[in-house]
């Protein structure tokens, strides 16, 4: 009897290492997690101080934005390209779904760098990319 009761105590001594040790990764699992969303948010955080360049920007990067899905990000990357890039932030209100509220909200996070225009290939002090 005395033998049955100290195997007893010896395998609830066993299992309850067992759930302490679970506890203790899964407790370390969670804090490296969050260790990692909060040092990739932070560097998410610092690239979005910068304004996005409109005539640069991504697909993915405009998406990013506030009221700015898949079909909108694709509008401004068509109008991009047909027209060789933008000008001015102004030339947003030019795509399909972006009214002057919008543009509005957008203004502080984008800037508009140079672009050549198509028309523009040729003028003095234009040059065409290669």
């Amino acid at each position: 009897m005395f033998k049955q009761s100290t195997s007893n105590q010896q395998k609830v001594a066993a299992e309850k290492n067992t759930k302490g040790l679970s506890v203790q990764f899964r407790n370390a699992f969670a804090f490296l997690f969050l260790s990692l969303f909060l040092v990739s948010s932070g560097a998410q955080a610092a690239d979005s101080t910068q304004p996005l360049d409109l005539n640069r920007a991504t697909a993915e990067q405009l998406v990013g934005l506030p009221g700015i899905g898949e079909a909108k990000a694709a509008a401004i990357l068509a109008i991009r390209e047909e027209r060789g890039g933008f000008r001015s932030l102004d030339e947003l209100e030019n795509v399909r779904g972006i009214g002057p509220k919008l543009a509005a909200k957008l203004r502080p996070l984008l800037k508009v760098a140079n672009a050549s225009r198509k028309s523009d290939v040729g003028k003095t002090g234009n040059t065409a990319r290669n």
